[in-house]
């Protein structure tokens, strides 16, 4: 049975995006953030829409979905080992869009333009850039 999860451990880690190493983590970050504020442009404009926005749609729950979507963002920057600072402030930047975007109507508004996950991206490729610049990537 060991000999199954050893394969099963060795197919994950060479994976694209699956292992711990921070490249990894940098990607699965991204691709979250991608996911939840930017997986399309509303026409006409420059704003970029994701999962943050339609979910929270509904009412409660879907703030909370997002909320543990945006929470795992953070959780990454903990394995990362960012400082307690920039994790506060990725805490509080989660916080106040769940409980802004649970308000009703106004809420909707809020995510609309307040990108918590966006600015934790940020936080996150600066501890990157700084503690581990082989993980830059340069988009052409």
């Amino acid at each position: 049975m060991r000999a199954a999860q050893d394969h099963f451990d060795r197919l994950a880690r060479d994976l694209p995006g699956f292992g711990n190493d921070p490249h990894s983590i940098r990607q699965r970050v991204e691709a979250m953030e991608q996911l939840l504020e930017g997986l399309f442009v509303i026409p006409g404009t420059k704003r970029r829409v994701g999962l943050d926005s339609m979910i929270g749609l509904v009412p409660v729950i879907g703030d909370l979905v997002t909320a543990a979507m945006g929470a795992w963002i953070v959780w990454e920057g903990k394995n990362l080992g960012m400082s307690k600072w920039q994790l506060t402030r990725m805490a509080a930047n989660v916080g106040v869009d769940t409980l802004l975007g649970a308000i009703p109507f106004v809420g909707d508004a809020f995510d609309f333009f307040y990108k918590s996950n966006t600015k934790n991206l940020r936080i996150i490729r600066k501890h990157l850039d700084k503690h581990h610049p082989q993980t830059i990537i340069i988009d052409g």
